[in-house]
């Protein structure tokens, strides 16, 4: 990271955002001032990468930084250095990244010079599947260099400050200010000539680091960035063999393939490139990946410098690029260049005839094109119509008119109705150069988001489900189920497919499994009350069963299985319901004599009471009751009067 010349006063030793405690201080740069941190909340150290006060008293670019800085926190890959957070503390903006202990490429590059091209590759497949994930996330990087690729010192590669980088180009755009931000040795020619960046970019710049790691040296070099970035725009990447012979064609042809001029003739993203990435790879062999560079060719000194206005600006303000030219020789004696630095042609008529009706030629052709150029032509100035509430379709064809494009992000609000656009980026009013995009933020309308169906669910896998949505998991109660296991979730509030507002807590009921029910014993109790208390509690009850007894009396429980201990709703407990005593025939034993008459009720089950009258002289028996022939409870007592 280049130093600035202006270094903003340490904070090591102060504590941000009431979290990070500054450990050190890392390094300064043009935008930031990077720290080690201490995360106290997680107990663990990050990279604090702290905007400068002059950045971040510019309102377009802290909104700017917050919403890219919540779209990097989202893109989770192994190969990216992670965001964790952003915030503000007294004016000062901060993100809180992954603290990767290791060496950036660049440095890499320094220590080793070219890299063989297995190294180079393994390089760039990690950068691409990092970009790769972003891409397919909807973000773009717009800084590839090798100061943003860091290797680990277990070996794995990191991609850093994916984010940032857009949201300081979007705030501020080479269309509104002529200046090209980003390390100009690694920008596409769309993003110097028009300001804008696609997937293709990355790509491009990528394509430049392959070229770079397999040659020791950038693809570009110039006496100021003007110059460099003029030789993008003009002048085709030169193959990486011309630099280090060694360098096998198919990797020639990989570095010509990202590096196209037209973004139309390269890999539409990070992923399609990591795939021809993959079978250039597989079409060499172990000798050709293993191959130690051979030496460098030294790019030609031969040449002569003019210089030229970059678009859109007055040469007399510093803004001129360096294009290279080749050096007109004289012919040599046998019609070739003549030998020698010094060597010139004697004839100076016969050049200046030959070269001025060329000359003239050429000026005229470049007046024709420079007055299309600003007239009519990307030069040319419009100004940003005012789209702000129309739906996207109007917006865009509201920019069309005006000769201007345009780039549609979305975002949520509690207010606009969705699909009307809530802001536009240069804003309504603003002097850009026909071409340049436009960045829209249409409205998604309120965010919302639907509860899941989180029944059967462990209650990590709720967690996971609700975080995925934007929700939280509110209160955890627990309750017994007979159908969902024990530890799954039950029910939810609110209910599933229910739309609530990002963040809303959803509160989960936890299974505690079946309930348990104490069985109560009504052994000698009413068989009716039994059978409804039994039932009430959850439990089935079997009361058929039927028997007779001395002791219990008719209708109450003789027996319960169980009899105590505990039953799942629906067990089953079964009584033995009270017929009372059995009952028997009463034997007629009337005008039987006593002794005969007690023998027979005795033996026919029957308990025998005697009652004389006037003493039962005569022993025989005149009365009994029960009377003969009747039913009576075995064992009970049949009296007998005795005269």
């Amino acid at each position: 990271m280049p130093v600035s010349a202006a270094v903003p006063p340490t904070l090591v030793g102060q504590v941000l955002d009431r979290r990070y405690r500054v450990l050190s201080h890392l390094a300064d740069g043009g935008m930031a001032s990077v720290y080690v941190a201490l995360d106290e909340r997680l107990d663990r150290e990050v990279a604090l990468k702290v905007m400068r006060p002059s950045l971040a008293a510019d309102e377009t670019f802290v909104s700017r930084f917050r919403r890219e800085a919540r779209s990097a926190a989202r893109l989770s890959h192994p190969n990216v250095v992670a965001v964790y957070d952003q915030g503000e503390d007294e004016g000062r903006m901060f993100l809180a990244m992954e603290l990767v202990n290791g060496h950036t490429l660049r440095q890499v590059m320094q220590d080793e010079g070219p890299l063989t091209p297995r190294a180079a590759l393994d390089i760039i497949d990690a950068v691409l599947q990092a970009l790769g994930a972003a891409h397919s996330a909807g973000l773009i990087h717009r800084d590839v260099k090798p100061e943003n690729v860091i290797l680990r010192e277990d070996g794995v590669v990191k991609v850093a400050d994916f984010g940032l980088a857009r949201a300081v180009t979007s705030a501020t755009s080479t269309a509104q200010t002529g200046v090209l931000l980003g390390t100009v040795a690694y920008l596409a020619p769309e993003q110097v000539e028009r300001g804008i960046a696609d997937a293709r970019s990355d790509v491009y710049a990528a394509g430049l680091l392959l070229f770079e790691m397999l040659t020791g040296t950038k693809a570009f070099s110039g006496d100021t960035p003007i110059h460099v970035a003029y030789q993008h725009v003009h002048s085709t990447v030169p193959a990486p063999s011309s630099r280090v012979s060694t360098v096998p064609a198919e990797l020639d042809r990989l570095v010509a393939l990202a590096t196209d001029r037209d973004p139309d003739g390269r890999p539409v993203d990070a992923n399609a490139f990591l795939r021809q990435v993959r079978r250039s790879r597989v079409a060499l062999t172990p000798a050709e990946l293993d191959r130690r560079p051979g030496p460098a060719t030294a790019a030609s000194s031969m040449t002569a410098t003019v210089a030229m206005p970059r678009p859109g600006s007055d040469a007399r303000d510093g803004h001129t690029a360096v294009v290279p030219v080749p050096r007109p020789t004289a012919p040599g004696p046998t019609g070739g260049p003549a030998d020698g630095a010094g060597a010139r042609s004697t004839d100076r008529p016969w050049y200046r005839r030959r070269w001025l009706p060329a000359a003239l030629v050429v000026l005229l052709g470049v007046a024709a094109v420079a007055g299309w150029f600003f007239l009519a032509g990307p030069g040319a100035s419009t100004t940003v119509p005012q789209v702000v509430s129309l739906s996207q379709a109007q917006a865009q064809q509201r920019l069309t008119r005006s000769h201007l494009s345009a780039r549609v992000d979305q975002a949520f609000d509690e207010r606009v109705k969705a699909g009307l656009v809530m802001t536009s980026d240069p804003g309504a009013g603003a002097d850009v150069h026909r071409g340049s995009t436009v960045r829209l933020t249409v409205s998604k309308g309120p965010e919302r988001y639907s509860v899941p169906d989180l029944v059967r669910s462990s209650r990590a896998e709720a967690q996971r489900q609700l975080t995925a949505q934007r929700l939280r998991v509110g209160a955890v109660t627990q309750a017994y189920d007979e159908t969902v296991p024990a530890g799954q979730v039950i029910s939810t509030d609110p209910e599933a497919r229910t739309s609530v507002k990002r963040d809303t807590k959803v509160a989960l009921v936890l299974s505690k499994g079946r309930e348990p029910i104490d069985v109560v014993d009504w052994t000698g109790r009413s068989a009716d009350t039994a059978v409804t208390s039994l039932t009430n509690a959850g439990l089935t009850v079997d009361a058929t069963a039927q028997e007779n007894s001395a002791t219990v009396p008719k209708g109450s429980v003789i027996r319960q299985d169980p009899a105590s201990g505990t039953l799942f709703r629906g067990g089953k407990v079964t009584l033995v319901v009270s017929k009372g005593p059995e009952l028997v025939k009463v034997p007629d034993v009337e005008r039987k004599q006593e002794d005969e008459a007690r023998a027979i009720l005795e033996r026919a089950g029957f308990k025998v009471e005697v009652q004389r009258f006037l003493g039962g002289a005569f022993g025989t028996v005149r009365l009994q009751d029960p009377e003969g022939g009747s039913m009576a409870p075995k064992g009970s007592t049949v009296t007998l009067t005795v005269v």
